[in-house]
């Protein structure tokens, strides 16, 4: 007999056992479901709020040159350009302080204490969406981009921080093992160990909260925490559809452009690292 019908044959033996459990879970979930469909209200849907849709659509057809081709503050490339340096600056913030944070919390790093406050920190910094943090900054610093900023440095330090935590937990045991054995410190096992090993899963782990920090800018600019999400809202609410359209294309060229970089690098690191 194979070893694959060993495994087939297993996974039958096991299913006697497993089918309670999976009826169990299969009825949560439906109840689970009800329960939500019956809480949410769908009633805030009207022919208005369509229409608008319809209209902002229509808009990327017929795109405004103006806007397009505007090389001044209100122009698209500069609102564009303020989206992405506030989700970059956001993401590089972030990092430097997530960085030491998850060395911190790791198990295989630091004492239990350490990483039990460490970890309680990064739940706490988790639990504020980045739209929550963007309303904050505005009403406490005032409007502009440098309240994005913030916003987009704190909300990425509590996931970066969870990422590269998984990452350091994940490693072989053996190099710090060796480190230890040679007698280096905790910062010498980290510098000349450590990093070296997790720098290629770091960068990819940047790469994606960089994507989803362009996403977020784009709606920050609504509380008026700069980008290009302000002058969108005001363009929808003035009915200007062109001008609205144009700043939706703009956004989503952006958006596929840093993907597709993105994307390509993530895939070079991961063939360098196999």
């Amino acid at each position: 007999m194979s070893s694959k019908q060993l495994t087939v044959q297993s996974q039958l033996d096991k299913f006697p056992s497993v089918l309670p459990k999976f009826i169990i879970g299969l009825l949560s979930f439906v109840v689970f479901y009800i329960l939500t469909t019956i809480t949410i209200s769908f009633k805030g849907i009207n022919e208005r709020g369509i229409l608008i849709a319809i209209n902002a659509f229509k808009g990327l057809f017929n795109p405004s040159m103006k806007v397009i081709t505007d090389l001044g503050q209100y122009g698209l490339l500069q609102m564009l350009f303020e989206t992405l340096a506030i989700a970059f600056l956001g993401t590089v913030i972030g990092l430097v302080f997530a960085i030491p944070l998850a060395f911190l919390a790791s198990r295989n790093m630091f004492p239990k204490w350490i990483n039990n406050i460490c970890l309680t920190l990064i739940s706490i910094i988790r639990a504020f969406p980045s739209f929550m943090l963007g309303i904050m900054f505005v009403k406490s610093i005032g409007p502009g981009a440098f309240a994005g900023v913030l916003s987009m440095a704190i909300g990425s330090i509590g996931m970066l921080s969870k990422l590269i935590i998984e990452v350091i937990e994940d490693l072989n045991p053996g190099i710090a093992e060796a480190l230890d054995a040679a007698g280096c410190s905790t910062f010498e096992k980290i510098r000349y160990g450590l990093i070296p090993q997790l720098s290629s899963n770091i960068i990819s782990i940047v790469l994606y909260r960089l994507d989803i920090n362009v996403k977020n800018a784009t709606i920050l600019g609504i509380v008026q925490a700069g980008g290009i999400g302000a002058q969108l809202m005001f363009a929808i609410g003035a009915r200007r559809w062109s001008d609205a359209g144009a700043m939706l294309l703009g956004v989503i060229v952006m958006t596929v452009v840093l993907e597709y970089f993105s994307t390509k690098i993530r895939t070079r690191l991961a063939g360098q690292k196999g």
